[in-house]
């Protein structure tokens, strides 16, 4: 099958299971709220950040993982496979112990971390946390074995089997939420239905892969594991600024302002994050569809495909942005009330961040495909310090949007400086044409976005759910529009409505 074919089919599952999710997401995010209330949804989103935290001992194994597996699975060479697997298979083992123990080490801390916790007691927030442990600590058992799949583009295995989680995961929820009114019996539910799930994957994927079950496997020699063992070491630095950069706001929000607070803006990432998930269905798609290109094909291929995963790139999280702008907060007011909004300025720097994440995006899985990861590795330190002492330093002064200045900063780091290592590693070429692009891109996004904010301040003026809607169709055309008329002569355009022609004319 090939790497088009495979895209379409892990996209189409990618939707298909995004929009399943998103639904019951939001249904389960108002039933939460109206039952049980903002405070607890506040100590949900500050675990799930902690504990991403501590995946910091994974290292960055997966991506180098993944990109190990690219070649052995092109060629078929089932030895190699098995010999790899088995690599990864101890070193998660090592990871779940590393992560238990530093977790249990965490626990009587939490105090200092969460800050007006209101009517919840210590030992209640212990037991809340431990639960949390045990669902990460327990993946580690069986994700692995999905590298394989997703190396063999594969990825809808891991989707379809999520989404089935999900929806049964999120039916007992709510059930459990409008009769109980119990976070600690909500979390539970979920944890023996993610047991069930991980137990259920592991044997599938033996059945899938039987000869990942051979005992009989050769050990990898030095010179198979130092290429292996580098990669590792390098992306030690990546995951610290990974982690800094992204698992740490709602830490910094309980630390210096209140456990209430994460709550709100917990809010707003589940909206940004769902709507990001189906953008991400098509970089994830992609991403194993690069590691084979980049092991099949010549450079000015793989710079011509790199040049219009980019422009997607663009018009999705450009479009996004512009939408996330005008539209966040009004969508919050008539969902959940205008108590549980937050500044426009924290909108803004949260959306600068996003539109700037989704270029680092295409640069980094098409880095990632490539095995770039020494080159690069002090680029997280630097991030991380940034982003850590600029948002403590703001918080104080200015409060929530502090953290996101340190956010917006950290991001502006990895933006001017990966592109170039991109450029010449892969494609031996100079990066200015990659920011000549970025500067074209950010005017384009600029001139719709200031027409609609002109508009947003008459049609809005009266929220309502009529005039909302009416705003949601202005902003779905306008945009895209305008993009349309200004980057219709550009040969990303060109590539991809021939490449929807084509599609059309086999289905006709």
């Amino acid at each position: 099958m090939s790497r088009i074919n495979n895209a379409s089919k892990n996209i189409k599952y990618g939707y298909i299971a995004t929009f399943i999710t998103l639904i019951l997401k939001f249904i389960s995010r108002t039933v939460f709220i109206y039952t049980i209330g903002t405070t607890y949804l506040g100590i949900n989103g500050l675990y799930v950040n902690i504990l991403s935290v501590l995946s910091f001992a994974e290292l960055g194994i997966g991506n180098a993982m993944n990109y190990s597996l690219y070649k052995p699975v092109a060629e078929n060479d089932k030895e190699k496979i098995k010999s790899l697997m088995n690599l990864y298979k101890n070193a998660y083992r090592w990871i779940a112990l590393i992560v238990a123990c530093i977790g249990l080490l965490l626990v009587p801390f939490l105090n200092l971390i969460i800050k007006e916790p209101g009517n919840i007691r210590s030992n209640e927030l212990i037991i809340y946390y431990l639960i949390f442990l045990f669902n990460t600590v327990s993946t580690y058992f069986v994700v692995y074995k999905y590298s394989l799949a997703n190396a063999e583009q594969k990825n809808y295995i891991k989707t379809n089997i999520q989404t089935l989680t999900v929806i049964v995961t999120t039916m007992l929820q709510l059930i459990v939420l409008i009769i109980m009114k119990s976070f600690l019996i909500y979390l539970i539910s979920a944890a023996l239905i993610e047991l069930i799930q991980k137990i259920f994957a592991n044997r599938y994927l033996n059945k899938r892969y039987p000869y990942l079950l051979d005992k009989n496997t050769r050990k990898l020699s030095k010179k198979e594991k130092d290429p292996i063992i580098k990669n590792i070491k390098a992306l030690v630095f990546h995951k610290i600024g990974d982690i800094s950069v992204h698992q740490t706001d709602n830490i910094l929000i309980s630390l210096f302002i209140n456990i209430t607070t994460v709550g709100l803006v917990s809010n707003y990432t589940l909206i940004i994050s769902s709507v990001t998930s189906f953008i991400n269905i098509i970089f994830n798609s992609l991403i194993s569809g690069f590691g084979n290109l980049i092991a099949t094909e010549r450079i000015e291929k793989q710079y011509e495909l790199f040049k219009v995963y980019r422009f997607v790139g663009f018009w999705c999280y450009g479009f996004a942005s512009i939408a996330f702008i005008l539209l966040i907060n009004p969508f919050i007011e008539l969902w959940i009330g205008s108590e549980m909004l937050v500044s426009g300025i924290v909108i803004y720097l949260i959306i600068i961040e996003y539109y700037l994440k989704g270029h680092r995006i295409v640069v980094n899985n098409f880095k990632v495909a490539a095995g770039i990861f020494d080159e690069d590795k002090y680029i997280g330190l630097i991030q991380a310090v940034v982003n850590l002492v600029v948002s403590i330093v703001m918080v104080r002064k200015i409060g929530l949007p502090g953290i996101y200045v340190g956010t917006v900063l950290q991001g502006l780091v990895s933006t001017m400086t990966r592109p170039f290592i991109v450029y010449n590693k892969v494609f031996k070429k100079s990066g200015m044409e990659y920011y000549k692009d970025s500067l074209v891109y950010l005017i384009v996004l600029i001139i719709p976005l200031l027409g609609l904010e002109l508009i947003k301040n008459t049609i809005l003026k009266n929220l309502t759910i009529s005039n909302f809607i009416v705003m949601i169709v202005l902003v779905a055309i306008i945009p895209n529009l305008t993009f349309v008329l200004l980057l219709r002569k550009r040969k990303e355009f060109k590539y991809l409505l021939q490449l929807v022609k084509g599609k059309l004319k086999v289905r006709m």
